[in-house]
């Protein structure tokens, strides 16, 4: 049997031999992860179809157990692999591209939140259908070893700032400890004061109220949801991902905004609208997506296929928001090609943290799908290497960030804002020490020295926030092939991807290094881990409203989530504030939101600040009470107590504040 015209270069592919080493398919280089296909000898002018018609592909004389319906994603991607085999020499490198650009590129960051390494279909998901990430991958520059923090918050601290969350105040994900200091510069500052538009559209979770909102720190253009997730008791009260109300800021006016629509139809919705708007300058777009984070909700559409598969709790669902918001990252890309921008747009896909829902965790029929961990062990809010490492891709045509390209380096969501202030021709400043460092040289060869060492985070307080921060406690120092976990465990991920096996008394001299860096670090650090403050008066946010997701509590988290508020949980908290300036303020005590038109059940109401305590009988039937005071400018605590005829006593879980 003769073989089809080029079948040994096609043997060379490297996206396809990747993909068969992930997948570890011996007989099948092509995963089966799209669901539109068509005949490939309808389209291929190789005819790479057996002379026998046995309707299987046939590679380098082999037979490959696939019928000739395949993908046009997968087609393409042969296509393009012939054609950069044949004409590398002359296509420029991305190294040739940055130095003969001259104009700034737009930049898209695209963050999903809870979605793992694993739940990709091109990182080897077998069920799970991303065709456009998959197409994405195909021709971007990827970061195999790229690490954030396991939260979802840390994460985003990082990724604005540079700098290790510890530092930033906005470490944990509630608790008063997720709220940037006012201290801080972020990306978004950057980018504006370099003349770029700029665009915030999603999820926050750096703060809900002023300094610290998207809207303070240098964004323009924002609509957004507030808290940790959708319906969480900072967000809009009814909100539940369908038909929702979030906060649009833009043009210098904030307003709450009724919407029709899934959340994250809604989400890209806004981005297409941005960069339209936009299109004639430079814009950066900050897409934040609350998918695929708990709830899991999705219309029936995307999570229906997966009905049969995806058995575990929620698993369905999660799968559908994933497609889904793989169906509108397509929908953006379609528009910046329409509107001629795609080229010179530098788009990032990453994600915040490791897999929420994306394999089970519960007892589940003998040979049942279990879902994908991409040979991870871990998750979010975990340690280990599946908690924090996630997919990182960079895709530039006009600065070469293209071909399908793996980088091996370690890199981090700390070196994300120096590495574009180098290709954007940010002016960081320099008074402010960072803790990313820029890997360009990275991004232009595979072979370049790594430009960081190693990487460390931390859990500060464990997953629950159950003790105060302290050395190496659910922490890891990553540097090569060694991961140190809590400062005792020793794995080596070459040998032992799982992290079964200990071995730190096999390799002391690495414990023991590895114990230096992060000793090094923990020193750095520990003196500046203090949380934000919330302006009291600011008069970008007059009044202010607060949650109770800010109580600042020693330990434990107080109640951020509507299952607790609803049975009125027994607990209060101070808030942490700064009063900007000094005066008449009124102060108004709720259970819920002032929306929800609900009775405060309580018999006496007490308040403190400042020093100053008053206390008031709550009327019978009352759905708020208030308080005035004077208060002097200064940093301070606010305390509510909101008592029950049994002698029960909880806060004031939404309190409003306002200067007269």
């Amino acid at each position: 049997m003769n073989s089809p015209v080029f079948a040994t270069e096609l043997s060379t592919c490297p996206w396809l031999y990747a993909d068969r080493r992930v997948r570890g398919h011996a007989a099948n280089p092509f995963p089966s992860c799209l669901s539109e296909s068509t005949l490939l000898t309808q389209f291929c002018p190789f005819k790479l179809k057996c002379p026998m018609n046995c309707h299987r592909l046939v590679i380098d004389n082999q037979h490959f157990m696939k019928p000739t319906y395949i993908t046009m994603l997968h087609f393409w991607l042969i296509l393009t692999s012939l054609c950069t085999l044949q004409l590398s020499a002359a296509t420029p490198t991305a190294a040739e591209n940055l130095q003969s650009k001259s104009s700034p590129p737009n930049v898209i960051i695209v963050i999903t939140d809870d979605q793992g390494y694993g739940d990709l279909a091109c990182h080897g998901n077998p069920v799970l259908k991303t065709p456009n990430l998959d197409t994405l991958y195909a021709d971007s520059i990827r970061f195999t070893d790229f690490h954030v923090s396991p939260f979802c918050t840390p994460t985003r601290a990082a990724l604005m700032t540079g700098r290790h969350p510890a530092r930033t105040g906005a470490f944990r994900t509630s608790s008063g400890r997720s709220n940037l200091k006012s201290t801080e510069v972020t990306m978004a500052h950057y980018f504006e004061k370099a003349g770029y538009a700029t665009g915030m559209v999603g999820k926050w979770h750096l703060g809900d109220n002023a300094p610290c909102r998207p809207q303070d720190i240098g964004f323009q253009d924002v609509i957004w949801h507030k808290g940790g997730g959708i319906g969480q008791a900072p967000d809009y009260y009814g909100n539940n991902q369908f038909d929702d109300t979030y906060q649009r800021h833009k043009n210098g006016t904030t307003a709450y905004e009724k919407f029709t629509g899934y959340a994250t139809d809604i989400w890209f919705n806004e981005a297409q609208r941005f960069v339209t708007e936009n299109k004639q300058k430079p814009f950066f777009l900050y897409l934040s997506l609350n998918a695929p984070h708990s709830p899991y909700k999705v219309p029936k559409q995307w999570s229906a296929p997966y009905k049969e598969i995806v058995t575990w709790k929620g698993g369905a669902e999660f799968y559908g928001m994933i497609t889904n918001l793989d169906h509108n990252l397509g929908e953006l890309r379609k528009k910046l090609n329409d509107l001629q921008i795609a080229d010179n747009t530098l788009l990032i896909f990453m994600t915040d943290n490791g897999s929420s829902n994306g394999f089970a965790r519960q007892a589940l029929p003998e040979e049942s799908y279990r879902g994908f961990r991409a040979n991870m062990k871990g998750m979010k809010s975990t340690v280990f290497e599946g908690g924090h490492r996630v997919p990182l891709f960079l895709h530039w045509p006009a600065g070469g960030f293209t071909g399908g390209q793996d980088r091996p380096q370690l890199t981090a969501h700390l070196d994300v804002l120096p590495t574009l202030a180098e290709i954007c021709g940010l002016t960081l400043k320099q008074e402010i020490p960072r803790d990313g460092n820029t890997f360009l040289p990275s991004i232009k060869s595979a072979s370049a020295p790594p430009t960081r060492d190693h990487y460390i985070t931390q859990l500060q307080g464990g997953i629950r926030n159950l003790s105060e921060p302290k050395p190496y406690s659910v922490s890891c120092v990553a540097q090569g092939k060694w991961r140190l976990i809590d400062g005792e465990q020793l794995n080596n991920i070459e040998d032992d991807p799982m992290q079964h096996r200990n071995i730190a008394e096999k390799h002391p001299e690495v414990v023991a290094e590895l114990r230096a860096i992060y000793d090094k670090h923990w020193k750095s650090i520990a003196p500046q881990m203090q949380p934000g403050r919330l302006d009291l008066g600011n008069p970008a946010e007059n009044p202010t409203r607060l949650c109770s997701q800010d109580w600042y509590l020693p330990v434990g988290n107080p109640p951020w989530h509507f299952s607790e508020i609803n049975h009125l949980k027994k607990i209060t908290g101070p808030w942490l504030v700064n009063v900007t300036q000094a005066g008449t303020y009124k102060f108004t005590l709720r259970q819920f939101p002032e929306v929800a038109d609900k009775p405060v059940i309580a018999v006496d109401a007490k308040i403190e600040i400042a020093g100053v305590i008053q206390e008031a009988e709550v009327p019978k039937g009352a759905k708020e009470v208030t308080f005035t005071i004077e208060l002097p400018a200064g940093e301070t605590t606010l305390t509510t107590w909101l008592t029950n005829k049994k002698g029960e006593t909880g806060g004031a879980y939404f309190t409003e504040v306002q200067k007269l």
